[in-house]
């Protein structure tokens, strides 16, 4: 997960609910490395009312993904794409190509973006298809959860995985409709996690 306005660590909050619907899943949050400076970071959180330290949360390494059952990895949306921090970190993992270790695992992605078209589709599809290079079994958000067709109010949510819309400045906050998404996908993932490692 990366993050800087707070509103992937809040998917990523309603993802882990999710997960930890499912008996015995364990669920460990982790960061990809930040390449912004400490000063841009601050800039950007001092218009944000997030004000958790997300630099608390210990850096993925390898090992982290070797053992995963199921991985989500949470992005936001720049110009259609995942941001830069999260395509890096991905391209490091090249070992695990290598070793195919990430082979047969559960993956599943979120993102955010500023407005209703700001590309989170095709920023999510991008860390599809890495986690399809990878060898991995690519989850959405399936129809199941049928708050995604409603058509009442505007939301980030899309089948390819959950979103939100933050606003230009970050000022928005995850609706309701989109944390009960990231929720659902949680869920989703860990119980096809949990019958993959039954067999």
């Amino acid at each position: 997960m990366k993050e800087l306005y707070g509103h992937t660590h809040f998917l990523a909050e309603a993802i882990e609910e999710g997960v930890q619907e499912i008996e015995g899943a364990v669920v460990e949050m982790r960061r990809v490395p930040e390449s912004l400076s400490s000063a841009a970071i601050e800039l950007k959180r001092e218009v944000s009312e997030f004000k958790k330290s997300f630099l608390t949360i210990p850096l993925c390494i390898k090992d982290d993904l070797r053992n995963a059952d199921a991985i989500f990895f949470g992005a936001p949306t720049y110009l259609g794409c995942m941001c830069t921090q999260m395509q890096q970190f991905l391209e490091s993992m090249s070992s695990l190509w290598m070793e195919r270790a990430l082979v047969g695992k559960v993956g599943s992605a979120f993102t955010s973006s500023a407005s209703q078209h700001g590309g989170q589709e095709v920023a999510l599809l991008s860390i599809h298809a890495a986690m399809l290079l990878l060898g991995m079994i690519v989850a959405g958000l399936p129809y199941t959860f049928q708050e995604q067709l409603r058509i009442d109010e505007i939301n980030g949510v899309t089948p390819f995985g959950a979103a939100t819309i933050t606003g230009m400045q970050g000022e928005y906050k995850p609706s309701e409709i989109e944390l009960a998404a990231a929720r659902f996908q949680g869920n989703h993932v860990a119980a096809i996690a949990s019958k993959l490692t039954r067999r």
